[in-house]
């Protein structure tokens, strides 16, 4: 899946927002792709993008010589860089649309799958979204927010969580947060004051124990921040999910850590055991990280099924059928993003193809020896 092109820029001075057509006639749309030779009727697009080498003498911003469009449907939201690059904010057809609030962060987590930079985003990513929200339909089901760390936005992650409430209201909004800016009283009482009750916080929580959260996020006190972050959103009635990446560092205490989560967080409303993503930092750190999914499978059991006994709401995502006992099947969820999402060929052969959410494209550089196609009439539970 491509998200991100590019071409040869022309009157482009700032970046530009706005939903694409290939139909000039079409109105309420701000930006064209056409392969055509210029009309003086395009002047009402902010922008015109084309896979041919054009050469224009209007003044209407033009991006010309991109490879392929093939990618963008009708609707598509996009931004076009000064430098040619043109990156897609919404995809119309996909449900697995995200916004990256900024690729800054104050954790530095061994399995990052988006290593962090360390330069100051804000007003490029800002002023992205603050136009671009807008212009997402209004029958949008869920949208993602990420990062790096998007609290670190500061106010400005308060003014676009406003601007979702008030232009999305339907639309469930799922923010990625190491938690810690919450540590802070004030702020998460602001975040309880903008009263969205379709906003859920996904926060890590990576062990009971502080030194072990710690060095997985490489963060000092990361974890008393976090766990006081989230007393703090509970105080102010906001919605809670913890994740937690099977990985080596935290498959030894995952029990322990399912205990702590009911006996010291049982107002969270989802528990979300994830599989590990071979991207960013977990390749340099994969001897740190890996343990075959199928030589943990106890420890997840005992995590699972004690916290579902509870009746604690429990998922397992990024995890191939195939890999998990049949007992924790029920757990699983189709969870990785489309873009980003494929099956192997042995999983063609599979009578529970349409069940598995398979696995991220990045796995194909390590992944489990258990991955085999499944036959139901070999399953000792059917």
């Amino acid at each position: 899946m491509i998200l991100k092109t590019k071409g040869n820029t022309y009157d482009i001075d700032a970046p530009i927002i706005g939903r694409v057509t290939r139909f000039p006639e079409n109105i309420g749309y701000e930006i064209l792709i056409s392969e055509n030779i210029f009309s003086k009727d395009w002047y009402r697009f902010k922008a015109v993008l084309s896979t041919n080498k054009i050469i224009s003498s209007l003044e209407i911003p033009l991006i010309h010589s991109i490879k392929n469009l093939d990618h963008l449907n009708e609707g598509d939201i996009i931004i076009i860089n000064t430098d040619g690059i043109v990156n897609t904010i919404y995809r119309v057809n996909s449900n697995h649309n995200f916004l990256l609030f900024t690729e800054r962060c104050n954790s530095n987590c061994l399995m990052c799958s988006q290593p962090p930079k360390d330069r100051d985003d804000t007003e490029y990513f800002f002023n992205q979204y603050i136009q671009a929200i807008p212009l997402i339909p209004k029958d949008c089901l869920e949208i993602g927010i990420t990062g790096g760390e998007p609290t670190l936005l500061g106010n400005r992650f308060l003014k676009l969580l406003n601007q979702l409430k008030e232009q999305l209201p339907e639309t469930e909004i799922h923010c990625l947060t190491n938690g810690r800016s919450f540590a802070w009283e004030n702020v998460a009482q602001k975040v309880g004051e903008i009263d969205n009750k379709r906003l859920m916080l996904a926060i890590p929580l990576y062990a009971d124990v502080y030194h072990i959260h710690d060095y997985i996020v490489q963060a000092k006190d990361a974890f008393n921040q976090t766990v006081k972050g989230i007393y703090n959103l509970a105080k102010y009635g906001q919605r809670i999910e913890i994740r937690i990446v099977l990985h080596k560092q935290t498959i030894p205490r995952l029990a322990k850590l399912a205990k702590f989560i009911y006996k010291n967080m049982p107002f969270v409303e989802h528990i979300a055991f994830m599989g590990l993503e071979h991207e960013g930092y977990t390749s340099f750190n994969i001897d740190k990280l890996w343990i075959d999914p199928i030589d943990y499978q106890e420890e997840l059991n005992d995590a699972v099924t004690y916290l579902s006994d509870f009746g604690m709401n429990v998922s397992i995502y990024n995890a191939q059928l195939c890999t998990l006992s049949e007992n924790l099947w029920e757990y699983s969820r189709k969870s990785i993003s489309d873009w980003k999402n494929i099956y192997f060929d042995e999983c063609n052969k599979c009578d529970l193809l349409d069940q598995c959410g398979g696995m991220f494209a990045s796995g194909v550089k390590k992944y489990s020896n258990s991955i085999k196609a499944v036959s139901i009439s070999k399953l000792t539970n059917l």
